[in-house]
């Protein structure tokens, strides 16, 4: 009963209240870093140097009143911004952010589940949160989140493709589909998967930056053409869930890339006994450092660069990105078959 319903119930809980909480703080941080890079200090007022901001920013949101427009399609409109956030919470069921802890005199997990499709899991059910932003802009009845819609339908599609055949090179790598079982091969390797993998981790980086939005692709968004994008005719609670889903998708990209390519939970060069000071540091200390790091680098991008315009989007993706992640898989292949 404790280990099969209490323990498991209590683990989704703790992920679900996390990931809240971390998206909240998402927002101020992003908000800071960019006043940084600006040269001005963002917000101040809420709280001591504007920590309780987010708090604020919740409360406004959720007593803010929510409007449908009177064309729209009701169901739809309402149901748009469910599908989108959904998606991207239940992806943490295969993530794992450490390996074991002992709580109450019992060891457990500190993941989820653990399922030998795992990585199939992961691309399946975050590929459905793009039908959120589909349905906004076509249940909206308004031309601008229409046209935001089929960019982030093409969008999708087109870096889709590019990321997955990344994710196959991993798998050939790892000789796995489970997310526990490529940081288990990546510690019998003695490295991370980004130092024999640099192209496939920086195409998954920049595909993870086009299935995200985020600048400087963020072209479903695009205030200055779109006013606002797939959300422009959305307030209250449902515009708070689209900003919800954004921001757990961008943990999930940078939870993800750090179990495929940085060796999750593990310290850095684990086969290394001269660092093996570094075990007394928490392993879920190390995975969730590593996670900051690229989203960390989310904002940098998001405060550094202009945005691409569409055609440039495209160009990268079909001309670029997906010929460079095909040869890699084919040469990751041929280095596989050789090493035997």
């Amino acid at each position: 009963m404790v280990d099969n319903f209490v323990i498991p119930l209590l683990q989704i809980v703790i992920v679900l209240n996390a990931t809240l909480v971390g998206v909240t703080y998402m927002v101020l941080l992003e908000r800071k870093v960019i006043a940084w890079a600006q040269s001005r200090l963002g917000p101040m007022r809420v709280g001591p140097y504007g920590i309780l901001q987010p708090i604020a920013d919740v409360i406004k949101l959720m007593i803010k009143e929510d409007i449908t427009p009177a064309r729209a399609d009701r169901w739809v409109f309402t149901a748009a911004p469910i599908i989108a956030v959904v998606p991207a919470f239940i992806v943490y069921a295969v993530i794992p952010f450490g390996e074991t802890a002992h709580l109450f005199g019992r060891t457990i997990t500190l993941y989820i589940t653990d399922i030998n499709v795992g990585l199939l899991y992961i691309v399946s059910v975050a590929s459905v949160g793009v039908y959120g932003i589909i349905l906004a802009g076509y249940s909206s009845n308004s031309k601008y989140p229409l046209l935001a819609s089929l960019r982030a339908s093409a969008q999708l599609i087109s870096y889709e493709v590019a990321v997955t055949l990344t994710l196959v090179s991993v798998i050939l790598m790892a000789g796995s589909l489970s997310m526990v079982s490529i940081v288990h091969a990546q510690r019998d390797a003695g490295f991370w998967f980004a130092f024999v993998q640099p192209i496939a981790f920086g195409i998954f980086l920049v595909g993870g930056l086009a299935e995200t939005n985020r600048a400087p692709f963020d072209l479903p968004e695009a205030e200055q053409e779109l006013t606002g994008g797939f959300h422009t005719e959305y307030s209250g609670m449902r515009f708070a869930l689209f900003f919800l889903a954004e921001y757990a998708n961008m943990i999930v990209v940078s939870s993800v890339a750090t179990t495929l390519f940085l060796g999750g939970w593990l310290r850095p060069f684990p086969n290394v006994a001269a660092l093996a000071f570094l075990d007394v540091i928490p392993d879920w200390t190390w995975f969730l450092a590593k996670s900051f790091v690229f989203l960390y680098v989310f904002i940098w991008v998001r405060a550094t660069l202009p945005r691409y315009r569409y055609d440039q989007l495209m160009r990268l993706g079909w001309k670029f990105l997906i010929p460079l992640a095909i040869v890699n898989l084919v040469v990751t292949g041929f280095v596989k078959v050789l090493a035997g």
